[in-house]
């Protein structure tokens, strides 16, 4: 199943097997012994930031991804990692659980992701998100956790996954080192941030 979440294409949802096995534009899949290699033939458009993981037909490697989470260790750094998630389509992999009934077994289901950080909404809240954390930790050590689950809940229907699903690992984190001697604040756990991106705009505008 590959779907367009969202009408406008901020959103879309690809379970694992069909990604294996039709790979959208920009990617090739080669099957190994145990499993496959995924690889990103236009960095220029995609940011890949999945770790390897096991999946019903084996283990499957994102070849030159950072995985979920990016470290930075200075501001050319960063620079260049805010960039690539302001002019490129954003990929994932997530997990869902139906919602069943007490006692009854969920079996997540493996998806990958994709968010468009080119569209006009999701980069004005990746700006205000990364710029509020920026300006709130002044130079320090920070992390900051960006979560897609509110997009994937507003814009995935139950006839595209299924019975409405709980959304698992669905988000990134961004870890700034700073070269301060002393960085109290990141020692004591006061610099972790976390924003949220949506799929749709409030009725309220």
């Amino acid at each position: 199943m590959t779907a367009e979440a969202s009408p406008s294409g901020r959103v879309t949802v690809t379970e694992v097997g069909q990604f294996l096995k039709s790979p959208p534009e920009g990617f090739s899949v080669e099957a190994l012994g145990s499993g496959f290699r995924v690889d990103n033939k236009d960095g220029a458009r995609n940011l890949v930031l999945i770790d390897e993981f096991e999946s019903g037909s084996g283990r499957v490697v994102f070849h030159n991804s950072p995985g979920r989470k990016v470290k930075m260790q200075n501001l050319w750094e960063y620079s260049s990692v805010r960039k690539s998630l302001l002019s490129k389509r954003i990929y994932l992999r997530v997990s869902a659980c139906e919602q069943r009934a007490p006692h009854q077994p969920r079996v997540p289901r493996q998806y990958v992701v994709s968010v468009d950080g080119r569209d006009p909404f999701i980069r004005w809240q990746l700006e205000r998100g990364l710029d509020r954390t920026i300006s709130s930790v002044a130079g320090e050590s920070y992390r900051v956790d960006i979560d897609l689950t509110e997009a994937l809940e507003s814009s995935v229907t139950e006839d595209l996954v299924g019975r409405k699903p709980v959304w698992r690992d669905a988000s990134f984190t961004l870890k700034y080192h700073s070269d301060a001697l002393f960085d109290f604040p990141h020692w004591f756990g006061f610099s972790k941030r976390r924003f949220k991106l949506r799929a749709t705009k409030s009725s309220c505008g």
